[in-house]
């Protein structure tokens, strides 16, 4: 565990100290950049040739990194390739949604080496560290990965967090607010907790539909409409971390009350729950609709992703609900469209499934709301990386951090 392992800086000359902050630096290359060849990183480090190589040496006999081969020349002698091993350094990353979680644990390579399980827990269980940790547990058990290689956890949820505190202040009982807290002292590692649509829209960006883009709006839409922003290739999180709060921007006078306790949220107009009331509504008016008649005598067990279904065989009914909250959708965007101007908004969660039925509907929106000379030039795109991109962008980030922070006896010389 890595805080057994810590060891005061005094402890260590500036030299010492140096040559640790090197190493992380080579950690950090070869965990973003891949298998590079020792003149590679000298060049990169801005240290010299015999000084890399030394460090590179140190690394490999604690099990950091590995002589990969020799790679491609392009003129002289092939070089060594150095690069991080597979089995060595594993965090775990969790997704919370709104009535359960997803867990698994990934590899330095944002591998997945676990499958994805699902907890039943939510932001507000008194019980929830205890199942975070027993759910990691069965993990590591289940494939035999050890415990001193993992190497940190990373958490996202839905909430007003601070991520740099790893507070979320949005559950209900404060001292159980500080997330960052209760699962170090649970699992006695580096801990990462962050919003859920930040996450998403980081996994995107570093993975998926935004990758090759500097400003970049992603949308998780479902029950809620998770927003993450990049300016310049940078998470925009806010003066207190919580910028993004897409979901609560009032946009009908006296609308509907919201789980925010404001009324006319977009959330309120552009959501799953939107979609569900309007079906409640369907079979309280007896609806002309396949939807309908297939539910009937079981009208609770409706899902978002039935009505999107049904849509794509023909249903009138699920095709106006569809377009109804398109639309909503699309008045939102316009407002993101005209402060950000930005060049992507990538759409992902699980009403971006429902594709040409939603897309259309917020193109007419934009062309309605938004100067054409900033809208034409900002492209709407569907995710294709499914549920995946918030555990991918957990994970990342506590890489990020690990290789950051990783702490001195690590790297202390041999």
């Amino acid at each position: 565990m890595m805080q057994s392992n810590e060891i005061s800086s005094s402890c260590f000359s500036a030299t010492d100290l140096n040559k640790i902050r090197q190493k992380k630096q080579i950690l950090n290359c070869l965990h973003s950049g891949g298998n590079i060849s020792a003149p590679q990183l000298s060049k990169y480090l801005r240290i010299s040739l015999p000084t890399c190589i030394a460090l590179l040496n140190d690394l490999i006999s604690i099990g950091y990194v590995e002589n990969i081969g020799i790679g491609e020349s392009s003129g002289g002698r092939k070089p060594t390739l150095y690069g991080l091993p597979d089995n060595q350094f594993y965090v775990i990353a969790c997704d919370f949604g709104r009535f359960s979680a997803n867990m698994a644990i990934l590899d330095c390579f944002n591998h997945f080496v676990t499958s994805i399980i699902e907890i039943d827990t939510h932001i507000d269980d008194s019980l929830l560290t205890e199942k975070l940790y027993h759910a990691a547990q069965k993990l590591m058990s289940d494939h035999q990965i050890p415990d001193e290689k993992i190497y940190g956890i990373g958490v996202d949820m839905p909430g007003l967090i601070d991520s740099s505190a790893g507070i979320n202040y949005t559950i209900q009982e404060n001292d159980r607010q500080n997330i960052m807290h209760d699962l170090q002292q649970k699992f006695g590692k580096l801990v990462y907790v962050d919003n859920d649509a930040r996450m998403h829209a980081y996994g995107e960006y570093r993975f998926g539909a935004a990758k090759e883009y500097q400003d970049a709006i992603v949308i998780h839409w479902g029950w809620g409409l998770g927003l993450g922003i990049f300016v310049n290739g940078r998470l925009f999180s806010g003066n207190n971390g919580f910028a993004g709060e897409f979901s609560h921007i009032p946009v009908v006078e006296n609308g509907e009350l919201c789980i925010c306790g404001k009324r006319g949220c977009l959330e309120t107009i552009a959501s799953s729950n939107t979609i569900m009331k309007r079906v409640q509504k369907g079979f309280a008016d007896n609806e002309i609709s396949s939807l309908i008649n297939q539910f009937e005598s079981q009208q609770e067990k409706v899902t978002p992703e039935d009505v999107i279904n049904a849509a794509r065989q023909g249903d009138e009914f699920c095709i106006s609900i569809l377009s109804e909250v398109g639309k909503a959708m699309g008045k939102g965007l316009s407002y993101i469209i005209q402060l950000l101007n930005p060049e992507v908004i990538v759409l992902s969660g699980p009403l971006s499934k429902a594709r040409q039925y939603v897309l259309f509907p917020i193109q007419q929106s934009l062309n309605k709301l938004c100067l054409e000379k900033i809208s034409g030039n900002t492209s709407i795109i569907i995710s294709e990386m499914g549920d995946q991109s918030a555990l991918l962008g957990t994970s990342e980030m506590v890489f990020q951090k690990l290789f950051n922070e990783i702490e001195f006896k690590e790297l202390a010389i041999r």
